[in-house]
């Protein structure tokens, strides 16, 4: 498959979770006094048994709490500090039970230049000779730094569904639905927003991107840097590489764009409050468990 063809799989393909992440909507129901469809509100008077025995075991046991927790928080903290509590906290739990997938997939940022130098090596050789080398060298390099890819996947999985339960956590709290932030209702798209002539909903829109941005490049700055160090200290002269692997990851940005028009606004502050998130724990990572360990 040609590189092209794999950057438009790729890219088609997180569109498509994208999208299906944004089908994921929350259980709708009639409107007595409209008789138009309407999202069902969780609110402080829920109960677990009201969504555990009318809805799916996924509302009871992870919608729900989060739901009630933004609900809860919501009037000491305000709508977007509710929402930031439950995202750290959640990304807190999720770190303590993947931490040593988490260090993995940050080490793997390391790894990027060594392994194009095993890719280039036996680039053009498909005779079983060459690829069983290959192999065994690209292990010895899993080895080295200890690191298996195949844990990072846990944290994928873990993370997807928490992100759909968030999600419908913040279209079924009743607090961000009859909340705002800076003026802004919290319940309108970015889209529909500027449509009416509210341009701070473009301010914030750019603001998740940026954030969205710097968790993203942030992994391939550090290790960039921590090549560079290394380099220095053994007297050679610092040749960055391509690393063309994470360089897949700025296609993310597009479908990000496209959806996140669409989502309510208080998705779009979950979104960047979440990149910030990204942000502390690549750096705490790094610091406590990559340059300590090293050291």
């Amino acid at each position: 498959m040609k590189k092209r063809t794999k950057k438009i799989v790729f890219l088609v393909g997180i569109l498509g979770a994208l999208f299906l992440l944004s089908g994921c909507t929350a259980p709708m129901v009639k409107d007595p006094e409209t008789g138009k469809e309407v999202v069902k509100l969780i609110t402080t008077s829920t109960t677990f048994q009201e969504i555990f025995s009318s809805e799916s075991w996924f509302s009871a046991l992870f919608v729900f709490p989060l739901t009630q927790g933004i609900n809860y928080l919501t009037p000491y903290l305000t709508v977007a500090g509710a929402i930031a509590v439950i995202t750290v906290g959640v990304n807190g739990v999720v770190m303590l039970v993947t931490k040593k997938s988490t260090v993995a997939s940050q080490r793997m940022q390391e790894l990027q230049p060594e392994m194009e130098k095993i890719t280039k090596k036996y680039e053009g050789k498909t005779d079983d000779r060459s690829r069983m080398a290959s192999a065994n060298e690209m292990q010895a390099l899993y080895k080295k730094y200890d690191v298996n890819p195949f844990s990072m996947l846990l944290t994928t999985f873990l993370q997807f569904p928490i992100l759909i339960a968030i999600y419908q956590a913040v279209q079924r709290a009743d607090a961000v639905q009859n909340g705002s932030f800076l003026g802004l209702s919290l319940k309108t798209t970015p889209w529909d927003g500027v449509l009416s002539g509210q341009w701070l909903y473009i301010v914030l829109f750019l603001v998740m991107l940026v954030f969205q941005f710097g968790s993203m490049y942030l992994p391939q700055y550090l290790a960039k840097q921590k090549a560079k160090r290394d380099a220095e200290a053994q007297g050679k002269k610092y040749r960055p590489t391509t690393n063309k692997t994470n360089n897949m990851m700025y296609y993310m940005m597009v479908p990000i764009m496209v959806i996140s028009v669409v989502w309510p606004a208080a998705m779009t502050i979950y979104w960047a409050i979440n990149s910030l998130t990204m942000i502390a724990k690549t750096l705490i990572v790094q610091k406590f468990f990559i340059d300590k360990k090293e050291a």
